[in-house]
């Protein structure tokens, strides 16, 4: 009897032995090093309540909103270290005050980002200052800019703290679907392991190049033009803390400040294309159409970056959110909509949806049962329309309104806008309000942009209105009309102006099998 109880503890030892070995330690548990810290994963079935696809702007904030709210967060994301990048540079005053909602505000501090407190506008030798109205919010509020790498490695870093968020290096390269329902991603790991990951909610977020959201959506990507990216050093801006807007020719001009030695200037051009940076087409191009455009302040730290050579390019893009609902999955970030950058509504629009997004998952305890939840999340897309198409449809149009254009009315419309906004009062309180993202009121932004063109038909008809002058003041309210109306259409007539006629407004959440046990 003593033999056989000796026998079966080293049998038994043996085999715990052989299990370690082969897997880790644990039941059928695989202990992977993933940046430092270990994370106990089953290798077939999943530890995880969220998968998130990308760390970005988007997808790093996310993170740490939803493993704040006690969800355990796999974050995948292709490439962790500091990008530099052109874009993503500039978050409006309305996208700060959802960074202070969300517990994020601290990621602007310790990278040497410039408080921004409104835009210098320049066209034809004038220009006129836009400041942010302010006044009723605490002091710190306020727009940041800075480098972008720099932004998102604080979130990276603020989320990867929580020990229930997981940050791993990979790149995803596909959805797991079961009966149309996404239960995880498959992935390529840094080290080129291929794995799979399970959750019952994927959250794609892999930014605007990403090549999982023909799953998601309908994606109508319009490339209307590139910016083109310098950095200059040692100079400063003509209006301090302040974006600089040229109205020039044939686009817009940026400049703002993103660290306290570097200003960032941002050329649009026109097209899908650049000229060739390698020949030396975009140098000359930058040199003798865009630099005679500039403040005269700028002129030689301008020319002085074309030589030093270190020129971004970046395609713009604009896709409407047109979603299909899918149980197990979400869309999120520039993976899901993109509007002009030109107004730098991009984080505003991405940190609003998050913080619809963590409301509307707050009440859910269990997230397994797909269809309901797809079902009852199908309220934020109807939810986010009011903000994110207010934002989208003033980028879109400013774009069309702020290029220049042969066409006479076009010309008119330009112009008149310009006068408008240096009216002072409402006429530049309202739009700057817009344009900050601190009052994203559809109809707001309908009233003004139309009263910039009556405004211009006004100037048309004084003193004395002749036939030659009505037309073309025709002219330019059917051309203001061209500009908006197609832009609202793609965003939703109703979604974006009557979103409480849409059922899904009214969607409650669900009661799970645990909410369930909890009321009994």
């Amino acid at each position: 009897m003593f033999t056989f109880l000796v026998g079966s503890v080293l049998s038994l030892f043996s085999l715990l032995l052989w299990r370690r070995e082969k897997h880790g330690g644990g039941d059928s548990v695989d202990v992977r090093e993933v940046d430092g810290d270990k994370w106990p994963e089953k290798i077939a079935g999943s530890t995880d309540d969220i998968i998130i696809v990308g760390a970005g702007v988007a997808g790093s904030a996310l993170a740490y909103t939803l493993g704040k709210d006690g969800r355990r967060v796999h974050v995948i994301e292709r490439d962790l270290t500091e990008q530099d990048r052109i874009v993503g540079e500039l978050l409006q005053p309305g996208g700060y005050l959802k960074l202070i909602e969300l517990g994020l505000e601290d990621c602007v501090n310790e990278i040497d980002a410039q408080r921004v407190f409104g835009y210098a506008l320049y066209m034809d030798g004038k220009n006129t200052r836009l400041s942010y109205p302010l006044e009723k919010y605490h002091s710190d509020v306020a727009g940041r800019s800075f480098h972008n790498g720099r932004f998102i490695q604080r979130m990276r870093d603020k989320a990867a703290s929580l020990s229930n968020v997981r940050m791993e290096q990979g790149t995803v390269t596909s959805l797991l679907e079961n009966k149309g329902t996404v239960e995880g991603v498959r992935y390529k790991t840094k080290n080129g392991q291929e794995l799979s990951a399970y959750a019952p909610l994927t959250i794609v977020c892999d930014g605007c190049f990403s090549n999982l959201r023909r799953s998601l959506c309908d994606p109508k990507v319009d490339v209307p033009s590139c910016f083109v990216g310098l950095i200059l050093e040692n100079t400063d801006l003509p209006h301090i803390d302040h974006g600089h807007v040229i109205l020039a020719n044939p686009s817009p001009i940026l400049f703002y400040k993103i660290s306290s030695t570097e200003i960032r200037c941002l050329v649009d051009v026109p097209g899908q294309k650049v000229p060739s940076v390698s020949n030396g087409e975009l140098a000359h191009y930058l040199k003798t159409v865009v630099a005679p455009q500039i403040p005269p302040e700028l002129y030689e730290s301008f020319i002085s970056a074309i030589d030093k050579g270190n020129i971004k390019t970046m395609p713009n893009r604009s896709m409407p959110a047109n979603p299909h609902p899918t149980p197990g999955a979400l869309l999120l970030g520039d993976a899901f909509n993109m509007r002009h950058p030109l107004t730098g509504g991009g984080m505003t629009v991405a940190l609003s949806d998050i913080v619809l997004i963590r409301d509307l998952l707050r009440p859910l305890q269990d997230l397994h049962d797909a269809s309901t939840l797809c079902k009852y999340l199908e309220s934020f897309y109807t939810l986010r329309k009011p903000v994110a198409s207010t934002i989208n449809t003033l980028a879109g149009a400013l774009y069309k309104v702020f290029c220049a254009s042969p066409d006479k009315a076009r010309q008119e419309m330009r112009s008149a806008c310009f006068d408008y906004l240096s009216l002072g009062g409402i006429c530049s309180e309202g739009p700057i309000s817009l344009l900050s993202g601190l009052n994203p009121r559809p109809l707001s932004l309908f009233f003004h942009f139309f009263g910039v063109a009556i405004y211009g038909v006004g100037r048309l008809c004084i003193p004395f209105p002749s036939p030659k002058r009505m037309w073309l003041g025709a002219r330019v309210i059917s051309g203001a009309s061209g500009i908006i109306f197609p832009i609202i259409k793609s965003e939703g007539v109703r979604q974006m102006f009557f979103p409480a006629t849409i059922p899904a407004y009214y969607r409650t959440p669900p009661i799970t099998n645990q909410s369930k046990e909890v009321l009994l």
